[in-house]
């Protein structure tokens, strides 16, 4: 790296607009959405989407409810042009669907363009051509005027050729490319040129297209960028303002954001940002972050995994473990802390019934998107006693009292970390029977009887210790205290019952019961047992052998 990088690179000079408006501004509802992973997101894979790709992914964002999908560059290639032919003549779009395409000021693109667009119910014409200072310099050699010049041409070549269009409601869509890197002043005057060409009405808009096409600056630049725009360009009413955010700075989502306040109309992205470069705009997660303020995104993305696969499958590409709200993990707790605060708090939304979604750690409810409750908390090394708790009750049933999550915790903690990765569900809960139901030594339960009279329980056993047979008799006031007495007549250190719970594990007629019991010995030492049996007394009698067993 440069050691002094202001001798190489300069900062990106701020939009002198001392009144902007848009930071005292909330969003109210979702901005029009166009889907370009058929052209932008398509372009940007090392291996293009063939049509069979293309028609499963299209037909997919119809169901997510976009209403306008750039659907290609179809005088850019053969393959093209025969997928825009396919969705028309097949009747693939739904009629409220606008088909857009993508077109270079270029009179032979042009007229492939519109041919491709016989017989189409809705079309977006999108013209493009690019505008800031490094491309008139460098890629074409052109002057402002010049350039301008290439866009009213194009823009005249396309009105020529509407009439060929009969029975297609046309749209008109212009975009000054790399827009947020032009000078203000040009990117309004060759848009206003443009316009001249197109003559948009309030009750026929053209689309104005400003897309931050490589990200030069901070996204309030941008959002100043855009409300000066909205600001100065004449006809204001007659255009729907647009953006098109790349991410190299990391920011697109939040440039869309601030333009969307700023005053733009409408949205154009890609599933989870698939783009050149760094990306596109995520339109998943911007509709999201509109969703979790309690606004209507206007899409469906109800049910996200199925999407993801879609998505994966068509484009060869991956949605990272923590991209959001799509990732793998980022609805996942391994710390304890975060575990036993999502644990709690998902306890009490479902408990008190609160109006509105406040779960620690949780942005959203992840059942809103498809996503379960038990996928939220996953135990590995760095894991509390909250995960361990919450996978076994959320899986199994088993609701460990708040003192023997503080007893099983660090012990189910030590096995992980030993193992050295996330552990399952199934593997805690074999963690947990074999530190407290399995146990069988040197206690061994073989037959258990009680008979009451007169308020008083009487209790009869045969236990196996240490392999050998030992019988034992108590009395009390309940089965267990019985057992209590018959354990000190047979010379057992004294012991007292501390805490005792139990609950079904399962429904029906042989439903199976699990009990859970502390006890605590002369010395003042504690420890917990399980067990498990159809007869919950039995269970009972099972959970004092593994308290005693463990002791």
């Amino acid at each position: 790296m440069h050691k002094q990088p202001s001798k190489k690179y300069r900062p990106f000079p701020p939009v002198s607009l001392p009144d902007r408006q848009w930071p005292n501004r909330v969003l109210k509802h979702a901005p029009v959405w166009c889907s370009v992973d058929l052209r932008d997101g398509n372009q940007a894979l090392a291996v293009p989407m063939n049509i069979g790709q293309k028609l499963e992914l299209f037909q997919t964002l119809v169901k997510c409810g976009f209403k306008e999908i750039e659907v290609g560059f179809p005088s850019a290639s053969n393959t093209e042009f025969a997928f825009n032919r396919r969705l028309i003549e097949e009747k693939r779009a739904p009629d409220d669907l606008w088909l857009q395409v993508l077109v270079q000021a270029r009179e032979d693109l042009i007229e492939r363009t519109v041919e491709s667009l016989v017989g189409a119910k809705k079309a977006i014409i999108h013209l493009y051509n690019s505008t800031s200072p490094a491309q008139r310099r460098v890629v074409f050699g052109k002057s402002k005027a010049e350039i301008v010049g290439v866009a009213v041409r194009g823009a005249q070549w396309i009105k020529d050729r509407l009439p060929r269009l009969k029975g297609t409601e046309v749209m008109l869509q212009y975009s000054p490319e790399s827009f947020s890197a032009t000078e203000m002043e040009f990117a309004k005057e060759i848009s206003e040129a443009v316009m001249d060409v197109w003559r948009p009405t309030p009750k026929r808009k053209m689309i104005l297209n400003l897309p931050d096409t490589v990200e030069v600056a901070m996204p309030n630049i941008y959002a100043d960028q855009i409300e000066w725009m909205c600001r100065n360009i004449k006809n204001r009413g007659s255009l729907i303002i647009s953006l098109h955010t790349h991410n190299d700075r990391c920011t697109g989502v939040a440039a869309t954001e601030l333009g969307l306040l700023a005053g733009a109309d409408r949205v154009e992205g890609t599933l989870f940002g698939n783009g050149e470069r760094t990306g596109n705009l995520d339109i998943v997660t911007v509709a999201l972050n509109l969703y979790q303020h309690g606004i209507d995104p206007k899409l469906d993305f109800s049910n996200l995994n199925p999407l993801i696969e879609v998505y994966e499958r068509c484009t060869g590409m991956t949605v990272p473990a923590r991209q959001p709200y799509a990732g793998e993990l980022v609805f996942t707790a391994f710390s304890g802390s975060h575990q036993d605060a999502i644990r709690k708090g998902l306890n009490e939304w479902k408990e008190n019934g609160r109006t509105h979604w406040d779960v620690p750690y949780l942005t959203i409810d992840p059942r809103d998107i498809g996503r379960e409750y038990r996928e939220v908390i996953r135990v590995n090394s760095q894991s509390g006693k909250g995960g361990v708790a919450y996978l076994l009750e959320s899986e199994f049933g088993i609701e460990l009292p708040k003192d023997m999550q503080r007893e099983f915790g660090p012990i189910a903690n030590d096995e992980v970390d030993k193992l050295g990765r996330e552990v399952t569900g199934a593997e805690l809960k074999a963690m947990f029977w074999r530190e407290y139901i399995e146990r069988a030594r040197p206690w061994e339960l073989k037959r258990f009887e009680t008979e009451s009279k007169n308020g008083v329980v009487r209790c009869r056993a045969k236990f196996l210790r240490d392999g050998k047979p030992v019988e034992l008799s108590g009395e009390g006031n309940g089965p267990l205290a019985a057992l209590v007495h018959g354990f000190s007549k047979i010379g057992v250190s004294r012991f007292e019952i501390a805490n005792y719970s139990e609950h079904a594990l399962s429904s029906g007629e042989e439903a199976v019961a699990i009990a859970y019991i502390q006890i605590k010995h002369a010395d003042g030492k504690t420890r917990w047992g399980a067990g498990v049996d159809t007869n919950i007394e039995l269970a009972s009698v099972r959970a004092v052998l593994s308290a005693l067993n463990r002791s």
